[in-house]
């Protein structure tokens, strides 16, 4: 068999520099590691690798700090927020990100994220909604969608009687202290693109020092949607979007010249409408 000439080849992807080469656990066709991909190739491209430190939930992604090649630690169920608080207040020079399931951000922290935004802190969050408690066994999150089977809705979520899916993107967006707050997904290429841009964007928001951003993103769970994983790429499309409409649901006047895009009129605190995406 006649040897490959690598130096024939063209490098069109490498591992970033911010991502550690180690095997990641989660199962076959999550879009958690693609998300960490977009993460690592962006604090790789600001240049930020040795300031920052990444605060990892509980949920999926809870071994993310073993994941990002940069300072990292674990909080407490939900409190990644408050943890990367007092981080950011003690070294103010860092830049700090938590990275969150909707389990962690929108269940048990919903304080958190809260009164987070409502004193402005300086941090960045990334809230990855799959409308499921994935890391558990799939149980029915604040995010399921109406009728959604799940382990512990195996008859679909009735919303008479647990309530409505919880909008986060939306609910945060009303937040004074908030100052960027949008919703992307991963479910095609146009859109992985969108996202990478977004969560670049929002940590250039938290070291320009203007606030709160945070990143929800639109994440598949084959495992425990029962799905392939380009069915669950779809159903992210045909079910949760029209649930979860992507856009910017909050862009603060001094955010606006770091996004480089035309915005509609908006209040005298910034945009709180949705920009539909494509």
């Amino acid at each position: 068999m006649t040897p490959i000439a690598l130096a024939d080849y063209d490098v069109v992807y490498r591992r970033p520099d911010a991502l550690t080469d180690v095997q990641t656990h989660y199962c076959p066709g999550c879009t958690h590691g693609l998300i960490h991909r977009l993460i690592g190739e962006v604090i790789d491209e600001l240049g930020i690798r040795e300031n920052t430190i990444c605060v990892a939930p509980v949920g999926c992604a809870v071994f993310a700090y073993n994941y990002f090649n940069v300072d990292g630690c674990e909080a407490p169920h939900g409190r990644a927020p408050a943890m990367a608080t007092g981080i950011k207040r003690v070294i103010p020079d860092r830049v700090v990100f938590t990275y969150q399931g909707d389990g962690d951000l929108a269940a048990i922290g919903t304080n958190e994220i809260i009164h987070a935004a409502g004193r402005g802190e300086d941090l960045t969050v990334i809230f990855v909604n799959n409308a499921n408690y994935g890391m558990t066994g799939g149980q029915m999150a604040p995010t399921t969608l109406a009728g959604q089977v799940t382990t512990s809705s195996p008859y679909g979520r009735d919303v008479d009687l647990v309530g409505m899916p919880m909008r986060v993107a939306e609910l945060i967006s009303t937040i004074p202290g908030a100052s960027y707050v949008v919703r992307r997904s991963v479910h095609n290429v146009a859109n992985i693109n969108k996202t990478k841009a977004a969560i670049k964007t929002a940590f250039q928001v938290q070291m320009a020092g203007l606030g709160l951003s945070m990143v929800e993103v639109l994440s598949s769970c084959p495992t425990n949607w029962h799905m392939s994983a380009d069915g669950a790429l779809k159903w992210i499309e045909d079910a949760m979007i029209p649930v979860y409409p992507l856009g910017d649901y909050r862009v603060a006047d001094a955010v606006e010249p770091l996004t480089k895009r035309r915005r509609p009129d908006r209040s005298q605190n910034g945009s709180l409408a949705t920009i539909p995406e494509e």
